[in-house]
């Protein structure tokens, strides 16, 4: 037991002794830590300017049918990523669009009505084209239906909130290490159940809006 009490003694001073004269050697004290994993931005931000384009009909319980309108409007989505490739987006913004009859009701101003078109969209990002990022990414649409305000002929109107998927294609073109430019395609699902009252008629039936969104616009990372 005093022998290896003794033993234990002599290598410890053995291995103090060489640390020092090694790493003189060396030119520096050694390091055993594992290097440092490379960091990425997490977050980003975009301000954009979209095109809602609504490839849109409506089944009425009366003859005829109806369509919306298009709308062009300021856009900010914020997107948290994971690694490098994987990320998480959501958008905020709010729209107006018209709504009018077509078919045995053509020309008929229904109404107007602003949504929210909530939607989150989980991403894959492309890093192996340099400051060019593609990204692909599907998701989840929440429609929020607000401040519908009926035609002439109309007493009420009313759409109802809808749920529907969404999917997305596009690119960030980076300037430097935090800004960029961005261009980015959406179809969104959308089709909230419609109800109207006209002529004391209770009208009722489904809107497709099932929009393209288009959009331009500026990139932040950090």
């Amino acid at each position: 037991m005093k022998s290896l009490y003794a033993l234990s003694l002599a290598l410890l001073a053995s291995a103090q002794a060489f640390g020092p004269a090694r790493a003189a050697d060396l030119g520096g004290t050694p390091s055993f830590a594992a290097a440092a994993p490379t960091e990425w931005s997490r977050f980003m931000v975009r301000v954009r300017a979209i095109g809602v384009l609504p490839d849109s009909s409506a089944k009425l319980n009366i003859p005829g049918s109806a369509r919306v309108s298009s709308d062009v409007m300021p856009e900010i989505d914020f997107s948290y990523f994971f690694t490098p490739n994987l990320a998480v987006e959501v958008i905020c913004c709010a729209s107006k669009h018209a709504i009018k009859g077509r078919g045995a009701i053509n020309g008929l101003r229904i109404g107007d009505t602003w949504v929210i078109p909530a939607t989150v969209t989980a991403q894959y990002h492309f890093t192996n084209f340099g400051a060019f990022k593609p990204y692909v990414g599907a998701g989840v649409n929440y429609s929020i239906y607000f401040n519908e305000d009926g035609g002439p002929a109309i007493s009420r109107l009313k759409l109802k909130n809808s749920v529907g998927v969404a999917a997305q294609i596009g690119f960030d073109y980076m300037i430097d290490e935090h800004w960029g430019v961005n261009v980015d395609l959406k179809k969104i699902y959308m089709e909230p159940k419609i109800r109207l009252t006209a002529g004391g008629a209770d009208v009722r039936g489904k809107a497709k809006i099932n929009p393209w969104v288009t959009g331009v616009g500026v990139t932040y990372r950090f």
